[in-house]
């Protein structure tokens, strides 16, 4: 088995009951494309967990749910507002622009988070046909820089996205890291909280693949099933992602997952924090710990364990745990650390 890095919770394997779940969703025929009885099931956890009003629909991935939710919800004249850092921006290779016709508009922000005072220089020309209209708040929950919103800081958005006739969507590829931060529920900080469309991620947690586009108001999901189609990202054996997902919210597995992740990352912080040479740059909320390594040592650590430079001009790293991180992991990239910036 090859070394666990701390590059990407991506990186890590599936989740022994997730392949189960897979294992047991192979078996016989069903019908494809969603209407088979694991889907339906499913769907039923997810109203148990978000609210029973809400429409969810699964695609194969965090990029094609991110833009397929935007784009039911925009018009090619509008604009969404994201963060600098935020990841339709840097890590979708322009894929939210080309498919929905949409500008976005990005602010700059020390820690991943918008906030209000940051959002309104970009509102004006509203109305006026020669500007773009400010149609979309996207933020990620937990943040690309691993902070957290709490949820009076989103309900504070959604409240100002919601009198400027604006929406408010979330990027929640971690939302299970997020809400064990805040012990909140996952319905306490999206549908609690004001959310209009959520991204909701599984591969992150310990899913092979697999994320859902979640619609509080079902009104905005009346032709999503033609956009998901359109966009390609209707699967034919939507079984073996709908099991994967019953398997992580029937019981605690998705918080189970997350928890450990967040706790191996809090370790993480918390070690490489006692060595002078290093500084954390950023509050260890989630799974991913952020921090100045002097870069004259970055290319021999990344040798032995992967990870990625965050921000070259200060050589800040980004360092990610996984629900399947050790504390023997950490034990030894850090020995690994002291000896060689020693």
């Amino acid at each position: 088995m090859s070394r666990r890095s701390f590059a990407s919770d991506n990186n890590a394997g599936v989740h022994p009951e997730l392949i189960e779940a897979i294992k047991a969703a192979n078996e016989g025929h069903v019908v494809a494309y969603g209407n088979d009885p694991f889907t339906a099931r499913a769907t039923r956890l997810f109203q148990k967990h978000f609210g029973r009003d809400v429409a969810v629909y699964f695609v194969f991935g965090g990029t094609g749910a991110n833009v397929l939710g935007l784009k039911a919800i925009t018009n090619s004249y509008d604009a969404i507002i994201c963060a600098e850092t935020a990841h339709v921006h840097v890590d979708e290779c322009v894929a939210p622009e080309k498919f929905t016709g949409c500008k976005l508009l990005t602010v700059p922000t020390p820690d991943g988070k918008l906030r209000v005072e940051t959002i309104k220089p970009l509102l004006h020309g509203i109305g006026v046909e020669h500007h773009v209209q400010p149609r979309v708040i996207s933020i990620s929950q937990a943040t690309e820089m691993g902070t957290v919103y709490t949820k009076k800081e989103l309900k504070t958005l959604a409240d100002f996205a919601h009198e400027r006739d604006m929406l408010l969507h979330v990027d929640g590829a971690r939302l299970a890291n997020a809400a064990v931060w805040l012990n909140a529920s996952l319905k306490d900080i999206t549908a609690g909280a004001g959310v209009d469309v959520l991204s909701f991620g599984g591969t992150k947690n310990g899913m092979m693949y697999g994320e859902a586009v979640v619609f509080f108001d079902k009104k905005r999901a009346s032709d999503f099933k033609f956009i998901r189609k359109q966009g390609t990202h209707l699967p034919s054996k939507v079984r073996f992602i709908s099991a994967q997902f019953e398997a992580l919210l029937s019981g605690d597995l998705w918080r189970r997952s997350a928890t450990h992740a967040n706790r191996m990352a809090q370790l993480l912080g918390s070690e490489l924090a006692k060595v002078p040479q290093i500084k954390l740059t950023q509050p260890v909320e989630s799974n991913g710990v952020f921090a100045i390594i002097p870069p004259r040592f970055v290319p021999a650590l990344q040798k032995k364990y992967f990870f990625y430079v965050w921000d070259e001009e200060i050589s800040e790293v980004r360092l990610m745990a996984s629900f399947d991180t050790t504390e023997d992991d950490i034990r030894d990239f850090v020995g690994f650390v002291r000896k060689t910036v020693k």
